[in-house]
């Protein structure tokens, strides 16, 4: 039985009626009969000459709560039960990640490679009903893993990313096509590319700009987030006595990432340091909102049978009483 309700609350009102009339009965018992008032000994001496006396106020006592118990039949008890079913329209999501050499430079803690790894998977943890997939690029590009929703295969592959995987360079036109290609044919009604580098297209088949057209055309959205400090980068350079570092300067194609957001109706960041990109992905994160439809839905149940059912059989106990028990009595 779920929560309870009352169609008719107003009859439960009557209740009031019962209890006055209890209140009478003992009222006027008490008035024909001072012995109720009598010590203990007194009633257990009266119980030994006549334990059938004992049943007199029961056909009251059961005929008092059988009115009570239709009172509430006709207030109309009914169970409710509550149940909710939620669906939710997931968004498309293909994270497109530069890992050219420059990526190793360490203005970000430990290095931008491994802090854009690190708040992508946070990004990643929080789009539970999306599909996400990851393509890498530098000289050239692959798919390092199709949309998803093992989110925990996905992170896996995300961590297994270096440097140096392939050719080192900016295929940058080249990363994004793939991303497009990836989701061109996705069915989903919101498809996104979140596309992340530090440098310059100096390398590719595809310009950055065509393929930014190109995902306008498949109605795809792109951020496009430039990662590097301001001005110069510590890179660290292995050398016969170990690691050294040398200033390198930082070259991102801003207006052309900025040209690609906007063909798309997307937006262009620019990430200077760990909390800056943390919080770029967080207002990526609210920009994209997953669509959730919640129904609810409610049953209701006539509960008045139980109650109708005690009141029967109080009364027949309470004439069962009264012709076995109390019409014997001398």
């Amino acid at each position: 039985m779920g929560h309870l309700s009352f169609v008719h609350p107003e009859f439960l009102l009557l209740i009031i009626l019962v209890l006055l009339a209890a209140a009478w009965y003992i009222y006027s018992f008490r008035s024909r009969n001072p012995v109720m008032i009598f010590p203990l000994t007194e009633k257990l001496k009266q119980f030994s000459t006549g334990w059938k006396r004992n049943f007199i106020h029961v056909p009251f006592v059961l005929n008092a709560l059988a009115a009570v118990l239709l009172i509430i039949v006709l207030a109309r008890p009914q169970s409710s039960n509550r149940w909710k079913d939620t669906s939710a329209e997931g968004i498309d999501i293909m994270l497109t990640m530069d890992i050219s050499g420059s990526m190793l430079a360490e203005d970000f803690k430990p290095n931008r490679l491994e802090a854009g790894k690190r708040i992508a998977a946070e990004f990643i943890a929080g789009r539970k009903n999306d599909r996400i997939g990851l393509v890498v690029f530098s000289a050239e590009s692959f798919t390092q893993c199709p949309v998803t929703t093992d989110h925990v295969s996905l992170v896996n592959l995300l961590n297994a990313v270096k440097s140096g995987m392939i050719q080192d360079g900016t295929a940058l036109g080249d990363g994004l096509a793939t991303a497009v290609g990836r989701l061109k044919e996705s069915t989903g009604k919101s498809k996104v590319i979140i596309l992340l580098t530090d440098g310059v297209n100096n390398t590719g088949s595809v310009d950055p700009v065509t393929a930014g057209e190109l995902a306008r055309t498949f109605h795809i959205r792109v951020y496009t987030i430039g990662i590097g400090t301001m001005g110069n980068a510590p890179y660290p350079v292995q050398t016969p006595y170990g690691v050294q570092y040398q200033n390198i300067p930082v070259e991102i194609d801003e207006p052309v990432l900025r040209n690609i957001a906007d063909l798309t109706g997307g937006k262009y960041f620019r990430a200077t340091d760990n909390e800056k990109l943390r919080a770029i992905y967080h207002e990526i994160d609210q920009l994209e909102k997953t669509k959730v439809e919640v129904r609810e839905y409610a049953r209701k149940e006539e509960e008045y049978t139980l109650f109708a059912a005690g009141a029967f059989l109080l009364l027949v106990i309470s004439i069962g009483v009264r012709l076995l028990i109390i019409r014997t009595i001398p």
